[in-house]
């Protein structure tokens, strides 16, 4: 299903010279939200999560200009892995009347931008050189699970990972390319979305289907808990993607060690060679030369 966000949103605006109207528009709008819409009734459960998710190392290093390629590129794993276990499971459930009303795979499938980003910094055999933690298996073993169990939980996952990634695409766009010195936008790609000509008023259209979706009281309260569910798997995700690239650094670092020390003794299978004063200035020499081409070589 493909929707024209400028054709629907011409219920509201017209084409020349609306933005006023637009604006009035949009505060109605939001002045019409109740405590019963299921978009308001997400953010206020999720308030707390999202707030820690905004805490961790890995989002205080996007706010602060300072994410690193290698942090960016771990990132680009994980979300390469749960998209597109999301994306499946939305396909899989597109006709499911908890699904049919948030699915835009046009305006917001990351899974394409995300393989060519991949593709720029990893190479064409980028799919050998996947790293994910153990978090991020748990979130798609549990995306996987209720896209089976309980489509509509679907759209907890989706409004919490498409609509904050549309919302924060552009600036966290432009920090990553000034942070990791990018040139142009090559990868880039996951945080465009050239299918959304206006993210303030796809986001009200998408609420508002969502806030459309029929669901029983338990079904809600089921959404609900998996909102925050949502939250907290993507949160374990961060933290451990931190852990693992520390986890890199040290292990770099004890290689580097453990290479560059001295070799105190030589031997050669069968015997062990008598060490006169110009033999052990050759073996000197060689035990150096040695040692130096594997520094180079550890980074």
């Amino acid at each position: 299903m493909t929707v024209d966000i400028d054709q629907t949103t011409e219920l509201h605006v017209t084409r020349d010279g609306a933005t006023m109207e637009t604006e009035k528009k949009t505060q109605t709008t939001a002045e019409q939200m109740t405590d019963r819409d299921l978009s308001e009734q997400i953010k206020k459960v999720t308030m707390e999560s999202h707030a820690r998710a905004e805490k961790t190392e890995l989002m205080l290093s996007f706010q602060r200009g300072q994410v690193t390629l290698a942090q960016y590129k771990l990132l680009l794993c994980s979300l390469y892995e749960v998209y597109q276990v999301l994306e499946e499971e939305m396909d899989r459930n597109s006709n499911h009347p908890g699904v049919a009303p948030i699915y835009f795979p046009a305006e917001l499938a990351r899974l394409d931008a995300i393989e060519k980003d991949l593709e720029h910094f990893y190479g064409q055999d980028w799919r050998e050189k996947i790293v994910v933690p153990a978090a991020t298996k748990r979130y798609c073993h549990r995306l996987r699970q209720i896209g089976k169990e309980n489509p509509e939980f679907l759209v907890a996952h989706a409004y919490t990972r498409y609509l904050g990634d549309l919302s924060g695409g552009q600036v966290l766009g432009r920090i990553a390319q000034k942070s990791m010195g990018l040139k142009g936008s090559e990868g880039l790609s996951f945080f465009a979305f050239p299918g959304v000509s206006s993210p303030n008023l796809f986001k009200q259209l998408y609420r508002s289907r969502m806030n459309s979706v029929e669901l029983t009281e338990e079904e809600r309260n089921g959404v609900l808990e998996e909102a925050v569910r949502a939250f907290e798997l993507n949160i374990q995700v961060f933290d451990d993607l931190q852990k693992m690239l520390l986890s890199f650094s040290d292990n770099k670092l004890q290689t580097c060690s453990t290479q560059s020390r001295p070799v105190k003794t030589l031997q050669i299978p069968g015997a062990i060679i008598n060490t006169t004063p110009l033999l052990r200035m050759v073996l000197g020499l060689f035990v150096a030369l040695a040692t130096v081409s594997v520094g180079i070589y550890v980074f």
